[in-house]
Parts: structure tokens; sequence; C-alpha cells
């Protein structure tokens, strides 16, 4: 589990550059809707108080339903504060930043290939065999 949560920053880490980032669950629904093909893998972030927010909770359950219905591999991640500091977890002026949701993206026609992602999505795929279609990872510590 450990070496899927550091192949996971290693995925982030090298994606952030390339711009093949979304974050936040609004902009993430209109990136899913415009082009899911371009969808390599979707994180759902928490922390303890979001499990009250029933509007994140339903967002949550429609972007997993989406995502499975896709074929879009999707994890869920505990560690905010360590998926904030891999993306940039501050707007210009200071606003935080909506890290509820976070795709990873592929563009059309790119050459990206990562084998930290191809951890990550073995990872995805062998937690779908046991039947644990969104499993949770923890980011290791920074």
């Amino acid at each position: 589990m450990d070496t899927v949560g550091k192949a996971l920053e290693e995925v982030l880490s090298s994606a952030l550059p390339r711009g093949c980032i979304t974050v936040g669950v609004y902009e993430a629904a209109k990136s899913l809707n415009v082009d899911p093909d371009n969808v390599v893998l979707c994180l759902l972030a928490t922390e303890e108080e979001d499990a009250q927010d029933v509007a994140l909770q339903i967002h949550f359950t429609l972007i997993q339903a989406f995502c499975c219905e896709n074929d879009i591999n999707i994890l869920r991640v505990n560690n905010m504060r360590c998926l904030a500091e891999l993306v940039g977890g501050v707007k210009q002026g200071g606003e935080p930043v909506d890290l509820h949701c976070v795709l990873v993206t592929n563009p059309h026609g790119s050459t990206w290939k990562d084998p930290a992602l191809s951890k990550v999505n073995g990872f995805c795929k062998e937690s779908r065999c046991l039947d644990q279609w969104v499993p949770v990872i923890n980011l290791p510590e920074r």
C-alpha cells in the first residue's frame, strides 16, 4: 500500500508540470463531461469533517458512478494536506483550492507514459477484482 502511495505521489509530481491535473469537484465534473476518454485517474479526497457534507457526498457518488461506467480508475485519498503540497493547495490571492476531486489527464496524442501511473492503475484493477471499487490510500508524509 505504501508503494502505491509513493507511486501516486510520483504521478502527481509528473502530471502537474505537464498541465495534466484538474482540481476541484465542479472543474472535474466539467472535464469528465467534455472528454472522459482523456481522464486516466480520479482522486477523491476527504477529511473527517467532510463526512457530514451531504452535497459533497452526492457529488462523490455521481463522480464515482461516472468513473466506473467510463472505466476510469478512481481512488480515495485520506491525506489532504499532503495532496495540497503536491498539487498546490492555494490559488493566487491566498484562497484555498478545492482538493476534494483531482483528475489526472493524458491529452490525446500525448506520448506521456509513466511507470508510476501503470503501478497505480494496476492497484486499482487488483482492488476491483477484490470487489473494492474505490480503494482508499494514504499519501506518504512529506
